[in-house]
Order: C-alpha cells, then structure tokens, then sequence
C-alpha cells in the first residue's frame, strides 16, 4: 500500500494499529513517527513531517530524500496496545529483529545523535512559558526538558543502562548519559534484547528519537501564536 505516487524509492513504513491511534513509522529513519485517528491520516501526517525530519537528517549528515514522503511503502501492521493509544509506538517491528551490523548501527545511532542536537538547538530557541493547549494543557519548556530527560533514564534501563535522571542543567550528567546509550546504540548486535524484557537496539533507537523529536516539534507549535 502508498500513499502517494512520486520519483524516489519507496519509504518502507509499518502501521501500529490501535483501538483509537494508529502511528506509521518509517523503518530506516529513527524518529520519523507520526500517528493519526486513521491508517491514511498517520501516513498523511507522516509524509507532512518530511521538512522537519530532514533537519534531523542533514544534522546526521545523512542523505534524506526531499520525495521521501511521496511513496510510502507499508510494509507490515502491527496490533497496537494501550501505549499505542496514550500516544506513543509501543511494538516493534519483525525486521527488528534482524543482526545489526557495524555500518547500519552507525547509521542510526547518527539519527539519534541528530535528534538530540535538534531538540537541544529547538529547546536553547523556545521561551520558558509555552501557548497552552486547548484545554489549558501542555508543559511549558523546563518540565518538558525534564521530561524527556526523564524518559530517557527508564528508556536507557531497557538498554541494560542504569542511570539517574539528569537535572535539566547538568550538561555533563546528560552527555554521560546519551554517550552510553549511542554506545549500546552503535556496537553491532544480534537483534536480540541485550537484558531480560528489554528492547531490540532498532526499536530503541526509533522510540528514543521519536519522543526526542516530538517534543520538540511540540516546542515549536506552541512557540508560534494561536490562529
């Protein structure tokens, strides 16, 4: 299935379909994850964030094609959870399993390392109070630092990575923690969890960037005032 029809190779995504959320991803680009209420609405949003994750990829010095989001190959659907629908892309993918070799574990580790460059460049540009939602809602700019800070910890612990949260001002305490995960990231693997219930090294790297990236596109949307 595509979304579109375009000149370059197909994207190869996979769907993550809940019960009220579905999110495409894109298999070769960590963090390239949008979702929507609908099959066609994840992939139409997916293709929409082409501009920004291409900051992500020039970041990596990675070649991204501007006609990425023009053929949307989807590979494989998965049945979605509860994480599913709160928000996040919870399941992994069966080509998440393969070997990771040298070249490809480089390769997304770049992204990863890419995304947090990005988030770090899009957090030091947003003011500390943040256009609320619709209903009021949203962290202003230090909570979601914390929370992305946050989340890493527990992300890396299914790394077989034990480390406390950073404050959101110890840069050294947040680079120890980041360079131990592209680390893990970046050595070749089985494909296999490296700790028991843990995650396979390609869906980490796609879960890690994704809520790195998310937050700060959500920065900048609520940077920009209302309509």
């Amino acid at each position: 299935m595509a979304s579109k029809t375009g000149g370059t190779e197909p994207t190869s995504v996979y769907l993550e379909m809940g019960k009220k959320r579905v999110f495409a991803c894109a298999l070769d680009w960590p963090g390239w994850c949008r979702s929507g209420k609908t099959e066609q609405l994840a992939l139409e949003a997916l293709a929409e964030y082409v501009p920004r994750y291409a900051e992500v990829a020039k970041q990596a010095r990675i070649a991204f094609p501007k006609a990425a989001g023009d053929l949307l190959r989807v590979v494989e659907q998965l049945p979605g959870s509860a994480t599913t629908d709160f928000g996040a892309p919870g399941e992994a993918a069966a080509s998440d399993a393969k070997p990771l070799r040298g070249a490809e574990a480089e390769r997304i580790t770049a992204l990863v390392r890419a995304s947090w460059a990005v988030f770090d460049r899009i957090a030091a540009d947003t003011p500390e109070q943040l256009r609320k939602g619709p209903r009021g809602g949203g962290r202003d700019r230090d909570k979601m630092i914390g929370h992305v800070l946050g989340a890493e910890a527990a992300y890396a612990r299914k790394l077989g990575i034990k480390h406390r949260q950073p404050a959101i001002d110890d840069q050294d305490a947040i680079a120890a923690l980041r360079d131990e995960i592209a680390a893990v990231l970046a050595a070749p693997s089985k494909g296999t969890p490296l700790v028991p219930k843990g995650w396979l090294p390609r869906y980490a790297a796609r879960r890690v960037a994704w809520h790195v990236l998310d937050h700060a596109w959500e920065m900048q949307d609520r940077t920009e005032p209302a309509d």
